[in-house]
């Protein structure tokens, strides 16, 4: 009896120890998000939408047949920012790489800093055929109405490169003058990889000894009702993009009539492989970039979901559970696999001899497309099936706890005081990925508020972004060089 009650005793202790550790850890968790300094800026409201208006109203299309790319709207992009721009094109160095990809050289007073790059994209998708009539306004017309300005490149990504081009020309008038360089980059073929537009900027950046301390393009934006447990906007801001690669499934054999199948033909086969692929899932593991996520956000959250996420070391398998329900954080923990392409058969009543499927992937910081392709033999453990994976890893994972991302950090919540703003992994792809190669760390931010509908718009239909969306987007892109001015 008396080893039951002392069992009992110790045991009730163990639980309270727990529960002083747990809850302290919660209650002295502090926040990562600094106090907001806002500087003022006298934005001309008319004139900037005026810009951006005009901005989409050229076609710069990115197309996958780079011979369809109407190079005349290029041109007259160009021209337009040489109008408009005035004191820029004064006193700024101007390059044209390949022609089409603009790098303004901005001289700071302090030749002994490291530069910092801003850079955006002026080319945009396509609107697809057959959806014209379902904008409310043309998708070039750069209109005007309701308090938003509408049309392709609105949000991805005319905003960035106009709203950059505004803040500097803006602060050009006042006199400031910044201590370090600061380079404008915009590419002109980012929707369809960058290679001849920011990939070719880095290289000769590169070859002439030029290292950013850190380069912004865009990537996350802010967003509200993105994390379970904070009332708050949350603004990510992208340390990395996964790896996106491309795994072949194929099979050959023999065909036959349809009449007198085999048990496995090379469809079921095939078949058979991909769902083995979607049972299994590569494994979940809150890491890198998604865990500085939360780390950033923990403090920002109501008690409950502070005292889980708090408790990392304790709840960790409970918190991937969670997090892998939904696709968009079940992403953030894993290499995700998506097939989407299946091709075999032409005839109704006959086996085909070939069968295949394409499967997307993107990859965490830290997979190997080897690993990828051993995963995936072992998983389907169909010798028959030959398995090809090409594509790219992830990029480099820029840091969260240097002055640069603290800059950026600062530029957000002076724009946007009552976001919190945090470290993420983007699952898209950018220009930044390029940058990579001339720069300490690359981030990737779009400055602005925006719905999961937004979202959608991007490379949908009715893209457009708010006048006040607008504005604090110019409002950012001035606090970041200020706050880099040192």
């Amino acid at each position: 009896m008396k080893k039951r009650k002392l069992s009992l005793f110790i045991f009730c202790g163990l639980i309270l120890i727990f529960i002083i550790v747990t809850v302290l850890n919660s209650l002295l968790v502090k926040s990562k998000q600094p106090d907001p300094n806002p500087t003022y800026l006298a934005i001309n409201e008319e004139n900037a939408v005026a810009h951006l208006s005009e901005a989409i109203t050229y076609k710069t299309i990115s197309y996958q047949d780079r011979s369809r790319f109407d190079l005349n709207e290029f041109d007259q992009f160009i021209s337009f920012l040489e109008k408009s721009y005035p004191s820029i094109h004064a006193e700024l160095e101007l390059e044209k790489v390949n022609d089409y990809a603009l790098v303004y050289k901005w001289t700071g007073s302090d030749s002994s800093k490291n530069p910092i790059g801003l850079t955006s994209h002026y080319d945009v998708v396509p609107v697809l055929q057959g959806t014209e009539a379902n904008w409310e306004h043309d998708p070039f017309s750069g209109a005007v109405a309701d308090g938003k300005i509408w049309g392709r490149g609105a949000l991805d990504d005319k905003i960035g490169v106009i709203g950059i081009l505004e803040a500097v020309e803006l602060l050009l008038n006042e006199g400031y003058q910044p201590t370090r360089d600061i380079y404008l980059m915009f590419g002109f073929d980012e929707e369809i990889g960058g290679d001849e537009g920011a990939n070719v900027i880095a290289a000769t950046l590169k070859d002439r000894g030029i290292t950013f301390d850190f380069v912004l393009d865009e990537g996350g934006a802010i967003v509200e009702n993105m994390v379970p447990g904070v009332d708050k906007p949350v603004g990510v801001v992208g340390v990395s993009e996964k790896g996106s690669a491309t795994a072949e499934l194929s099979i050959e054999g023999s065909g036959g009539h349809s009449s007198q199948p085999k048990d496995h033909t090379n469809i079921g086969r095939i078949a058979s492989a991909i769902a083995k692929l979607e049972d299994t899932q590569f494994d979940a593991d809150l890491r890198g970039p998604g865990e500085d996520l939360f780390e950033f956000v923990a403090p920002e959250m109501s008690f409950g979901m502070k005292y889980v996420f708090s408790n990392k070391f304790i709840f960790e398998p409970i918190i991937e559970n969670i997090l892998l329900k939904q696709p968009a954080s079940a992403a953030l923990i894993r290499t995700t696999i998506a097939p989407t392409i299946f091709q075999a058969g032409e005839q109704y009543n006959a086996l085909p001899e070939k069968a295949s499927a394409i499967i997307n992937l993107r990859l965490m910081p830290g997979d190997s497309l080897e690993e990828v392709k051993s995963f995936i033999e072992k998983t389907i453990e169909d010798d028959e099936i030959k398995v090809t994976v090409s594509g790219s890893e992830a990029t480099k994972v820029s840091s969260v706890d240097s002055w640069q991302f603290k800059t950026v950090q600062q530029a957000a919540r002076n724009t946007y005081n009552d976001a919190v703003v945090a470290p993420y992994l983007m699952f898209a792809g950018s220009d930044a990925k390029h940058y990579d190669q001339v720069s300490e760390n690359t981030y990737r931010f779009l400055p602005v508020q925006i719905t999961s509908e937004d979202l959608n718009r991007m490379h949908g239909t009715n893209e457009h972004i708010s006048v006040e969306n607008f504005m604090g987007a110019i409002k950012f892109y001035a606090e970041i060089i200020k706050e880099a001015n040192h």
